[in-house]
């Protein structure tokens, strides 16, 4: 009974403020315009974004495979370099080899050079000390033919020394040709009025001679021999000088 009639006197209380709007405070009854409205902030939800390219979530059993690989590729890394190292030496030890393969190739070509050359050296000069003692009789046989005068040949009564003459003659000639197939030749600067060459020819006096030109030699006094390009004695020669 109690609560029916609290129940009742609610309502009607209820009733009648709404009937009447003049006794609710005037707080209560402003009008809707002058309310200030209240700012509403949404909450935007927080976003986190990564410095990786792959934006695709990385799911359990892609985390377990890369937790596998990397164990995985430690293993291989150690595995691999002690077989890295072994390379890297077999590599060295290849190109020291080719070196030592090369440098003994380029001495023993040098070796067979330097041989050949000594070889021929030895050929071409072995007579060198005998053609030094050869050029001496030389010498002598053409002093010998020097000594007869030209108009002695010409006379008829000399007959036999013309003869003679010409044997020497003969016998120098063949000699000769038996020593430049040997390489020894003989060479008279004179004889073409060569420049002097201090490489070939010995100056034993200067002069002054007309119608020559300076350093030119004009008298041979000893012939000069060479002995394959090389000379074993230089041509005793006269040089012109005129200043």
């Amino acid at each position: 009974m109690i609560q029916r009639s609290l129940l009742r006197q609610s309502r009607a209380i209820g009733s009648s403020l709404y009937r009447s709007p003049s006794v609710l405070p005037s707080r209560l009854c402003a009008p809707a315009a002058r309310r200030s409205p209240i700012p509403v902030h949404h909450a935007s939800p927080a976003r986190w974004y990564s410095a990786e390219t792959n934006t695709e979530p990385t799911t359990g059993a892609q985390a377990s495979q890369s937790e596998q690989a990397a164990p995985e590729a430690e293993i291989i890394s150690e595995a691999e370099d002690p077989l890295k190292k072994e390379l890297e030496t077999k590599n060295r030890e290849i190109i020291d080899l080719k070196d030592k393969y090369l440098r003994s190739v380029a001495e023993f070509r040098n070796l067979q050079d330097r041989t050949k050359r000594d070889v021929n050296a030895a050929r071409d000069f072995a007579i060198t000390r005998f053609a030094k003692d050869l050029v001496d009789s030389v010498d002598n046989l053409d002093r010998a033919l020097e000594t007869v005068p030209p108009e002695k040949l010409s006379d008829a009564e000399n007959q036999d020394l013309k003869n003679l003459y010409d044997g020497l003659k003969m016998t120098e000639r063949i000699l000769m040709q038996t020593l430049s197939k040997h390489g020894l030749e003989r060479f008279d600067p004179g004889a073409n009025g060569d420049r002097f060459d201090p490489n070939v020819h010995e100056a034993t006096f200067m002069t002054k001679v007309e119608g020559k030109e300076d350093g030119t030699v004009f008298l041979t006094q000893q012939k000069g021999f060479s002995l394959n390009g090389r000379v074993i004695r230089a041509a005793k020669v006269g040089v012109v000088k005129n200043v």
